[in-house]
């Protein structure tokens, strides 16, 4: 055999040795991971503080009346009004869940199951449009229906999108003409 191969033949890795320093990065690693999550969970906590003067959220009236539409999706979140990175988290509307939307004459009804259920009366329904994005979530163009009401005296925009996305039009005309707004398609949100 020629040195050179033997030369390369005996190249190893060297063997772990400081065992306690690498369990003590891995220790130190867990708790910095452990850190920015409990920071992160204050800081929700802390927003919903703020949001604290929100009203309680309405619920559906016992006859809302025939069903206009309906849709099955999922609720992404809803913002101060034009400030779609403005995540409102008082009263459960920061939870992004499952949704089954039903529009009628009386408003619209949005059924989360694991979170909390609220009802948009049709006289307080500001516009519906379609959007991009809401409350940190983007989506391709025209990917998002948002439904701009009035809560107390803020105006919030609510972000769903439906499971069939070609249904949106159909909202935006609906809540539209409800609220007697001419649709804004494409807005940027």
């Amino acid at each position: 055999m020629t040195p050179l191969i033997l030369l390369a033949d005996e190249k190893k890795s060297a063997a772990v040795t400081d065992w306690a320093a690498r369990i003590g990065w891995l220790v130190g690693l867990a708790l910095f991971v452990a850190l920015v999550y409990w920071l992160m969970r204050e800081g929700w906590k802390w927003r919903g503080t703020l949001q604290g003067d929100l009203p309680e959220l309405p619920t559906a009236p016992d006859d809302p009346g025939e069903a206009r539409l309906t849709m099955s999706g999922r609720y992404h979140g809803s913002t101060t009004a034009g400030q779609w990175l403005d995540r409102i988290v008082a009263r459960g509307l920061g939870s992004r869940s499952r949704v089954e939307l039903t529009l009628t004459d009386a408003g619209l009804d949005v059924v989360r199951p694991g979170a909390t259920d609220f009802f948009i009366p049709a006289a307080v329904l500001r516009e519906a449009l379609l959007g991009k994005g809401i409350a940190g979530k983007v989506l391709t163009e025209g990917g998002l229906l948002v439904v701009t009401w009035q809560h107390g005296d803020r105006l919030i925009d609510s972000g769903f999108r439906s499971d069939h996305a070609a249904e949106h039009g159909e909202w935006v005309d609906a809540i539209n003409s409800m609220t007697k707004t001419p649709s804004t398609e494409g807005a940027e949100r």
